[in-house]
């Protein structure tokens, strides 16, 4: 293959340190010549690395993506004047069971980059973007760790035999709270607890309901397991409101990007501040095509076919923090009357009724890959989003009137 790149260098990264081949022009024409060298990923030698290349002349260099290992050498090399400095997924260049070293896999990547033959590099958000990247995965960690704690909450109250969760709508409202801090103080009479219950829940009914659920077994053990529960969850609950109020002005950088994303039904501050911190707030720059950032995003689904035979369409595992944002916001906007809750409804019919959780689900990965299409195109062209209207396809597929088919 014809060499698009005289001078060029290719990084394996690891934790501890960094394998460097440098391939420049051979003493003789037409031949090359290929040196492997290794550093430490000390920060100070990583920028001596970066010299160590310029003074050879290096233009262009490549590196896998290694998660946070990349970063402080991608860093180092973006201080001085490369030409280009290209991470790429490690997918594109894997190599064969059997043949791999760390100072192969360098050198196979110049083998590969000099030629060209390397996709498009991955996408390095500049550093105001990064802050809200990791903010946002942080937020969503956090919430993660919440939803985990409840779910120990109501496990413990399961075994007491305390069955809260049944009747009320959430376990950690007020009411089920003062509750739950009521069996904890020593009260173990279900109706008395029950008189906690606010506005809807005290009606004849649902007070007899309560009265039933709170008698059990609930020991000075449960009090405890309980008294940490809860402590953990306002724990949760306030790094939350913190980090949302930390979001939120590194957000309003991108005043008119948000603006156009909140525009789209099920699109809130957290699903916006999570697109920005992901994606950015022009897609359109690093994706050519909407189609190729619902692969990138692993929203689209895939191809596996063999002998003329179609084996599963299934979407990748890629997307770990921007395709549940996604999702959550796919389910949101099928509340709201208008062209994506029609389409939905179309698909669960497709995919087997409503009744079928299969189908469901399907439904709402393809709703949630025509949210991030129109988020696409509304941040490309700046309009905002105007939805067609609840009966969108019923048009589309009647005649006008007066005119026959």
């Amino acid at each position: 293959m014809r060499v698009l790149y005289d001078r060029v260098a290719a990084i394996d990264v690891h934790k501890d340190m960094v394998k460097v081949a440098i391939r420049v022009p051979g003493a003789k024409r037409g031949t090359r010549k290929t040196d492997v060298l290794e550093f430490r990923t000390f920060y100070g030698v990583l920028q001596e690395m970066a010299r160590e290349l310029r003074r050879r002349g290096v233009t262009h260099v490549v590196m896998e993506a290694s998660g946070v290992c990349t970063e402080p050498v991608y860093y180092a090399l973006t201080e001085l004047d490369f030409e280009e400095v290209m991470v790429i997924n490690p997918a594109h260049a894997k190599a064969l069971k059997g043949h791999k070293t760390d100072a192969k896999d360098a050198v196979r990547l110049l083998d590969l980059y000099e030629c060209g033959a390397l996709p498009r590099g991955s996408c390095i958000p500049s550093p105001d973007l990064k802050e809200v990247r990791d903010l946002a995965r942080y937020r969503m960690k956090t919430v993660q760790a919440r939803t985990s704690e409840i779910q120990r909450l109501q496990k413990t109250l399961e075994m007491a035999g305390i069955k809260l969760s049944p009747v009320v709508s959430e376990v950690t409202g007020v009411a089920a709270t003062a509750m739950i801090e009521g069996l904890i103080s020593g009260e173990r009479r279900g109706a008395v607890l029950a008189e906690n219950a606010h506005s809807r829940m005290r009606n004849a009914g649902k007070m007899a309901d309560l009265s039933m659920a709170l008698a059990g077994r609930f020991t000075d053990h449960h009090a405890l397991m309980c008294r940490l529960h809860l402590d953990r969850i306002k724990i949760f609950d306030a790094a939350v409101g913190d980090l949302d109020a930390t979001i939120a002005p590194l957000v309003a950088r991108y005043s008119r990007e948000a603006g156009l994303l909140k525009t789209l039904p099920g699109f809130g501050d957290v699903v916006v501040a999570g697109w920005l911190g992901a994606i950015g707030p022009a897609p359109h720059q690093h994706f050519a095509t909407a189609d190729r950032l619902a692969s990138w995003a692993t929203l689209c689904p895939g191809n596996y076919k063999s002998a003329a035979k179609s084996k599963g369409g299934r979407t990748g595992d890629g997307g770990a923090y921007i395709k549940p944002l996604l999702i959550q916001a796919a389910w949101a906007a099928v509340r709201v009357p208008g062209r994506l809750q029609a389409r939905f409804r179309r698909l669960v019919r497709k995919f087997g009724g409503p009744r079928n959780k299969g189908a469901q689900k399907r439904a709402i990965t393809a709703i949630a890959h025509t949210l991030l299409k129109i988020a696409y195109s509304i941040l490309k062209t700046g309009k905002p989003y105007q939805d067609l209207g609840d009966d969108f396809y019923t048009r589309r597929e009647s005649p006008p009137p007066g005119r026959t088919t």
